[in-house]
């Protein structure tokens, strides 16, 4: 017999492909602002690095431009806590959502503004929109279903497609506009885009019902409190913008990024340490935390790696690299286009292999997915050691080998990252959950800052400074895959029983 809340949550609605017709404004509100946020990213060094002659750039140095890259990517990810904290106490999920694609949008048009003042602020306010975007709209998605609904995984994957859909349509066309006409026009398109995800996402708000539309129940006296101290931080931090923006103070973008590095591994090595120490967990539990931490070190060590695309490989690309075919000259940009065409390819194998290795006792713990991830990020950047000393016999290079180190690292992404957000939702102790989570978004903030840093080494004398930090690379992540595996004799059946239990 069909569970009756399932039956009645389908018999009610099925819009979109049979599901939610609320899923369709957030599958095409998250679609532009995917599109918005790569189409501005693939533009983001190229444009930083460029001289002021031709298509003007900034002409800044390798190194500056890979950190304030970094530093946007690790804030990005950064501010999706608050972001969070401000949508479950203040605003509720939908004003979030809709208040961060607003700033999201201001934030591109202000990049498209051709003055080298407003660069920064741009990337402020695409950070700050993103945090509040971000997080909540994933939210808005699970309140759809409810809790017995067949459909909730389902409604995910076709979700999570708006994503690569959106980032190829954003390499597509803010790339080709940025290269070939002007920076700003390719800023400008990116604005464009989310644009017409907040007109979307307010014409068809009304399709998702109440699915995050109130913040938790709070006193009416807390809730001045909280917006009294968020109105604060907000004019506090405008204020520092704005003083800086008028150049009354300066900081250094590589000094700034390791010490925002060091920030983010201060603060996540506390929190760990006071789960350990103060939180009151069981044996099982620390256990699984002491997993969770490993889990964690591992995807930092891989989004940074993974982030080269848009620096370090973005920059090599650019100069050494052949993208002539015939009379046309693709866009440098054009090559992230591959990252997420592998995804749309690949994916659905990822999630057949799993089952079926599952069904004959063959499944890979966790540990041992992550060291498979990790193995083949090392494995890219094998393939980009070759292409280097090609370079430097004779360069440009084909660009097989650009597509080829993409494919293994999409290979990479498709083994770790999936099943490190199933990790952490199912081995966190179940009262720390929220926060746990929190921490996945501080692995993949960290990777951001680290792959801003690694990729300014990377390019800082050209190719003779990337075959040290490629390798290096190598090395890293082949020493954190031994680790991992070793690991996996230990926790074997332990971790997965016990969590079961």
């Amino acid at each position: 017999m069909m569970n009756p809340d399932t039956e009645n949550t389908d018999s009610i609605d099925q819009g979109f492909f049979g599901h939610p017709k609320g899923l369709r404004t957030l599958f095409f509100t998250e679609l532009w602002e995917r599109m918005s946020y790569y189409g501005m990213r693939g533009l983001l060094v190229l444009y930083m690095t460029v001289g002021v002659t031709g298509n003007p750039g900034l002409d800044w140095s390798n190194a500056e431009a890979n950190a304030i890259y970094g530093i946007y990517a690790g804030m990005v990810y950064f501010l999706a806590l608050p972001g969070g904290w401000l949508a479950d106490n203040l605003l509720g999920y939908q004003r979030a959502v809709l208040f961060g694609a607003l700033i999201i949008m201001l934030g591109h048009f202000t990049l498209a503004i051709p003055l080298e003042q407003t660069f920064i602020l741009g990337l402020i306010l695409v950070a700050a929109g993103t945090g509040l975007l971000k997080p909540n709209i994933s939210s808005i998605v699970g309140q759809l279903y409810s809790t017995n609904d067949d459909r909730r995984d389902s409604g995910f994957t076709i979700f999570y497609m708006s994503i690569n859909i959106g980032s190829m349509l954003g390499f597509a066309v803010c790339g080709w506009l940025g290269e070939k006409v002007g920076w700003h026009w390719g800023f400008g398109a990116a604005g464009f885009g989310m644009l017409l995800g907040v007109i979307q996402f307010i014409y068809f708000r009304g399709q998702l019902g109440e699915a995050g539309l109130n913040p938790n129940p709070n006193s009416d006296e807390y809730k001045i409190k909280l917006r009294n101290i968020s109105l604060g931080i907000i004019v506090l931090v405008s204020l520092l913008v704005l003083s800086g923006l008028l150049g009354w103070w300066s900081v250094d973008a590589v000094f700034f990024a390791e010490r925002f590095r060091d920030f983010l591994v201060i603060l996540s090595m506390v929190y760990f340490a006071y789960l350990f120490l103060f939180a009151g967990l069981n044996s099982a539990e620390k256990r699984n935390v002491l997993m969770l931490l490993l889990l964690f070190i591992g995807a930092a060590a891989f989004w940074s790696g993974f982030d080269q695309s848009a620096g370090s490989l973005t920059i090599f690309t650019r100069d050494y690299v052949d993208l002539t075919f015939g009379s046309f000259t693709a866009p440098v940009s054009w090559t992230q286009f591959a990252n997420p065409l592998f995804v749309v390819m690949l994916a659905p194998f990822f999630a057949y292999i799993w089952v079926f290795l599952g069904k004959r006792n063959l499944n890979p713990n966790t540990p041992v997915k992550f060291a498979i991830g990790l193995i083949f990020m090392a494995l890219g950047f094998i393939i980009m050691l070759f292409a280097v000393d090609y370079a430097l016999v004779s360069s440009p290079v084909g660009v097989q080998w650009l597509l080829l180190t993409y494919l293994l690292h999409t290979f990479g992404e498709l083994a770790l990252s999936p099943v490190g957000l199933s990790a952490f939702s199912k081995y966190s102790p179940k009262r720390y959950l929220g926060q746990m989570m929190g921490l996945w978004f501080l692995a993949s903030s960290l990777g951001g800052v680290l792959a801003g840093l690694f990729g300014g080494e990377a390019t800082s004398t050209g190719l003779d400074s990337m075959t040290p930090i490629f390798s290096e690379l190598v090395y890293y992540y082949l020493v954190l895959a031994v680790v991992l595996i070793v690991l996996s004799f230990f926790i074997k059946g332990k971790v997965e029983n016990e969590t079961n239990s």
